[in-house]
């Protein structure tokens, strides 16, 4: 099942960008028109259940498909993956992927959110309390952190009158950011969890 609000989510509207660069429009089009024909979706969605576009790539470019993925995901991350947790890294070179960081951590609010369901999940009403942010902004802010893709649904509270309400949690577990020549340069550690759920990461050889 396809998890929404995953890694994936970061990463798709850059690698879409990516893969356009690569491909060209026009190439591009055919493959969108194909995955419409086998399985009723376009670029944007594809690339967030990527086994659909990397079985559609395949039809056109066959084992050459490989290199190609490989080069798309290269434009935008660098990934050193390893057995254990602490070393599930990525790099971010897509400027605007960066930009995307640097703004959340920027704003008190979105930096105090993130901070608080580090270590664990929370429903939002929760996070708010812990952070003291406003319900009007607060609701805004961490949707924005969610439709980026920073934040994750990750389980489910019940409340007294049993209605399931979602809770979310980060899909890293540290961020670095440094400047190197005019650059930013957003190193993430992702959570085991993430690396595992994002189709993107599980098909591309990385």
């Amino acid at each position: 099942m396809l998890l929404e609000n995953s890694l994936d989510n970061l990463l798709a509207p850059s690698l879409r960008k990516s893969i356009e660069q690569n491909l060209g429009k026009a190439t591009l089009n055919k493959i969108e028109q194909r995955l419409m024909e086998r399985h009723g979706m376009g670029i944007a969605q594809a690339i967030k259940d990527f086994y659909k576009f990397d079985s559609v790539l395949r039809e056109f470019f066959g084992a050459g498909a490989d290199g190609l993925e490989t080069k798309f995901l290269q434009n935008i991350i660098d990934v050193k993956q390893q057995k254990k947790e602490t070393d599930n890294w990525i790099t971010i070179k897509d400027q605007e992927l960066a930009k995307i960081f640097l703004e959340s951590f920027a704003d008190e609010d979105k930096k105090a959110i993130i901070d608080t369901v580090l270590d664990e999940s929370l429903i939002i009403a929760t996070v708010l309390e812990h952070c003291k942010v406003p319900q009007t902004s607060g609701y805004r802010k961490i949707n924005q952190l969610i439709d980026n893709g920073l934040l994750i649904s990750n389980g489910y509270e019940v409340s007294t009158d049993g209605k399931k309400i979602k809770k979310y949690e980060t899909i890293f577990n540290n961020v670095k950011m440094d400047l190197e020549k005019n650059m930013v340069v957003v190193k993430i550690q992702l959570k085991k969890t993430s690396f595992q759920e994002s189709t993107i990461l599980n098909v591309i050889p990385n």
